[in-house]
């Protein structure tokens, strides 16, 4: 989810009030600890106590293939406020694999035992460290070794992808082994992948037994989708189903307005990012005009263009 659960995004997740919590976008830490002015602009929730302020708590996520490093930033985290630390082993982007990271140590257990670990050690045990796999480099039972390995080092739960890297984001998901895992170590195994629909949700939950789960794509395509999952956990209280089409227009306002709360965009990127998200629902959700707004060059042009259709 680069580029596109920064912070003002999580803010407006924040205000659905389903999520119980945010993992941010993955922090590189390549040839050196990033210094404070990086922390504070990748996650500017560490100035008001890791939470949103829409009241969402945020998880500070790390990628990097030097467990030195990775436990340096791990720590400096944690001083400038960090509650929680997540490891990234599962993106699949080729550029962030050639450069030792993310879903590349997915090929090495014994490395991500050995990240998981110095990240551990570095930090209070009042600080969970947590850790994000697929299910492997490109074969599915890979994940028994690379979960072992993660949770011998030290992590506090899992949350697993039911994917290989080099099946990046095709079909089909493999929910199954997330459950096996989950079986095998005892720990609290997070499920994610291909949860775009309630019924999906449902199957996920009985393929895997889990009782955690991870929304990412499905929760941007859908934004109903989330509280319908967490009323379906009994996290928050059933709504009545509106048949009435998703305002858009406002929900999308809400993201333009925390860009400037937070200084981040300007409104060309703005404009940019607004595509972005009804590009994502309308191939995976149910927003039907991305045609109607795909040429625009304006924020303005383009709610002109939602909010009255020619």
């Amino acid at each position: 989810m680069e580029g596109v659960t920064d912070a003002p995004m999580r803010a407006v997740q924040g205000g659905v009030g389903a999520f119980t919590f945010a993992v941010t976008e993955f922090l590189r830490v390549s040839h050196a600890v990033p210094p404070r002015h990086v922390f504070h602009d990748h996650v500017p929730e560490l100035r008001s106590g890791a939470v949103t302020l829409t009241g969402l708590p945020v998880q500070v996520q790390l990628l990097g293939g030097d467990a030195g490093r990775m436990a340096a930033s791990a720590v400096r985290a944690h001083e400038l406020g960090a509650t929680a630390i997540d490891i990234n082993f599962g993106c699949p982007a080729p550029t962030v694999n050639r450069h030792d990271g993310g879903a590349a140590l997915l090929r090495h257990p014994k490395r991500i035992r050995e990240i998981v670990s110095a990240i551990r050690a570095a930090l209070p045990p009042s600080v969970p460290v947590s850790a994000k796999l697929r299910l492997g480099w490109d074969g599915i039972d890979a994940i028994h070794e690379n979960a072992a390995m993660a949770a011998e080092g030290g992590a506090a739960w899992l949350t697993i992808h039911g994917r290989t890297r080099v099946a990046g984001y095709a079909p089909p998901i493999h929910w199954s082994p997330i459950g096996k895992v989950r079986e095998r170590l005892g720990l609290p195994v997070v499920a994610n992948g291909d949860i775009w629909t309630l019924d999906d949700f449902r199957r996920c939950r009985d393929a895997t037994g889990c009782r955690h789960f991870m929304l990412g794509r499905g929760a941007l395509a859908d934004p109903r989708l989330a509280r319908r999952v967490a009323a379906e956990l009994g996290l928050v209280p059933r709504e009545e189903e509106l048949s009435e089409p998703f305002d858009w227009s406002s929900q999308l306002r809400q993201l333009v307005d925390w860009s400037h709360r937070f200084d981040m965009m300007q409104s060309d990127k703005n404009v940019s990012r607004l595509k972005q998200w009804l590009r994502l629902a309308s191939q995976f959700g149910n927003f039907a005009r991305f045609d109607a707004i795909k040429r625009t060059v304006t924020v303005s042009e383009l709610f002109a263009a939602l909010e009255h259709p020619a």
